[in-house]
C-alpha cells in the first residue's frame, strides 16, 4: 500500500464527523473500525433485514458498505472543507457475503487533486475466519463541502 500524508491534521475527527452524518450507515449499522491516511475500515454486522432468500448479506449492502469503505479512504486525504462523492464503482461479487458481519476495506491506489481512486475489499467473518466475497474499484471526486 502507498504511503499518503493527511492533508487535515484533525482527519480522524472530520472523517468520524462526516460519517456520523450518513443516515442510511446508521440505519444499515455500519460501524467505523480503523483509520489511516488513505485507509478505511468499516464492519456491517449481520442482521435479517440485511439478508436475500438465501440468507446471505444482500448484494446492495455488500456494494453499501464497498462503496463508503472506499469513500471515506479518500475521504481521510482530503483538506478541511472538502468532501468526496462517488463518481463511479464496478464491484465483482466473488462469493456469497456470509458471516457475523462484513468487513470492508478501502485503500486508496491513486489520490488526485480531484479525482481519487480506491480498491475495496469485502469479506465475510466468523469466529472461524474471514472469507473474501466482493472486490471494487472506485473514482472518487473530492468538491467543496
Amino acid at each position: 500500500m502507498a504511503e499518503f500524508t493527511p492533508k487535515a491534521d484533525n482527519y480522524i475527527q472530520l472523517v468520524q464527523d462526516a460519517f456520523a452524518k450518513q443516515g442510511f450507515m446508521q440505519h444499515l449499522g455500519v460501524e467505523l473500525a480503523e483509520l489511516k491516511p488513505g485507509y478505511c475500515e468499516l464492519h456491517l454486522p449481520f442482521k435479517p433485514e440485511l439478508d436475500q432468500h438465501h440468507g446471505y448479506f444482500h448484494g446492495g449492502a455488500i456494494g453499501a458498505l464497498a462503496d463508503v469503505s472506499g469513500g471515506f479512504a479518500g475521504f481521510t486525504l482530503l483538506p478541511e472543507g472538502q468532501a468526496m462523492l462517488t463518481v463511479e464503482y464496478k464491484l465483482n461479487i466473488i462469493s456469497p457475503g456470509a458471516g457475523e458481519y462484513l468487513k470492508g476495506v478501502g485503500r486508496v491506489i491513486k489520490h488526485g487533486r480531484t479525482l481519487t481512486i480506491t480498491q475495496i475489499d469485502v469479506s465475510g467473518v466468523t469466529a472461524d475466519g474471514e472469507k473474501h466475497c466482493a472486490t471494487a474499484i472506485q473514482t472518487l471526486m473530492a468538491v467543496n463541502a
